[in-house]
């Protein structure tokens, strides 16, 4: 079965592998995974491009070919190679070993252009090939070439809206696939349905306030986009129970809040309305964690900065 590697940023590490983890298994529940440091080893049916475009955090991704037990490869290795007319070779190492990897780069561009008609190409090859290091293992792969990700647009932005990464990846924590639909009863700019309608899921957003929903239309549309949103309490969750199949949101707090109701109180009658059987992803200020009690979910905590710390909650 094909392999494929994932190196992803070690900024939210364990949000990184668990997003990887949960993308790979949405699409193929027998996957294998291996995780060395921020290297993710995937064994599945499934290609390595379809998981690297839904995730966040991922910096490099591709195939790979073989594991190595040594820098001695031979012609059969850049078949990969066989119809490509250029290349780059980029080493990456995630050992403790101090290599000299411009030399490994050369040398590995020499031995690559004995056995191919492919030219070293620095700045835009049609294939990279990777020699990745580890302390345990050392592995052979390569990735073509990517278009860049277009981001949704947003007509303006405000200071305290939602991370658009964070957001990205609570998304895809809840598992939702393409053509189901996600909620947010706090969608202040619109972020989550943003994010979601750029990986090809629904969307429905809630606000009470006016302009904070006039605004996500605007961006909506910058996009092209067709979620819905209504102008309401976030108790609307109980009547359209049926019309979503998660929840991911950013609680109001501070600043950010027009609401005069205390954050705990909402964040505990927001978990109290919660439609059972309903995936959930909610975003809120670590001090609430305590208060809330709450057992047996999976919780993240994100620095932001000295004065504050935030919680993701999975459920």
């Amino acid at each position: 079965m094909p392999e494929s590697f994932f190196i992803v940023s070690k900024e939210y590490l364990e949000l990184a592998i668990d997003e990887i983890t949960t993308i790979t298994k949405m699409f193929d529940r027998f996957a294998k995974i291996k995780i060395i440091s921020n290297l993710i080893i995937i064994q599945s049916k499934t290609n390595w491009k379809k998981i690297s475009e839904r995730a966040t955090f991922v910096k490099t991704s591709g195939q790979i070919l073989r594991k190595m037990s040594g820098l001695f490869l031979d012609e059969e290795n850049f078949q990969v190679l066989k119809n490509t007319q250029s290349f780059v070779c980029r080493v990456i190492n995630l050992s403790s070993n101090q290599l000299d990897v411009l030399e490994l780069e050369k040398s590995m561009g020499d031995m690559i252009s004995k056995f191919t008609q492919a030219k070293v190409n620095l700045k835009n090859p049609e294939i990279t090939v990777y020699l990745i290091f580890t302390n345990t293992e050392n592995f052979f792969g390569f990735s073509e070439k990517n278009e860049n990700k277009k981001r949704p647009k947003k007509s303006k932005k405000y200071p305290h809206e939602l991370d658009w990464k964070l957001t990205r990846v609570m998304i895809n924590l809840t598992g939702l696939k393409k053509g189901q639909t996600v909620c947010d009863p706090f969608c202040g700019t619109g972020t989550t349905l943003l994010e979601s309608e750029s990986m090809g899921i629904k969307a429905i957003g809630i606000d009470f306030d006016e302009k904070m929903c006039n605004l996500t239309r605007e961006n909506l549309e910058l996009n092209n986009y067709n979620s819905k949103v209504l102008k309401s309490d976030f108790q609307e969750l109980v009547k359209i129970s049926d019309n979503f199949d998660a929840i991911v949101t950013d609680l109001p707090y501070g600043k950010s809040s027009k609401t005069s109701e205390k954050p705990e109180e909402i964040l505990k009658r927001f978990i109290s309305i919660v439609p059972k059987h309903k995936k959930i992803a909610v975003m809120f200020k670590k001090e609430l964690d305590p208060k809330m009690k709450i057992k047996g979910l999976k919780k993240y905590q994100i620095y932001r900065h000295k004065s504050l710390t935030r919680t993701i909650l999975i459920k």
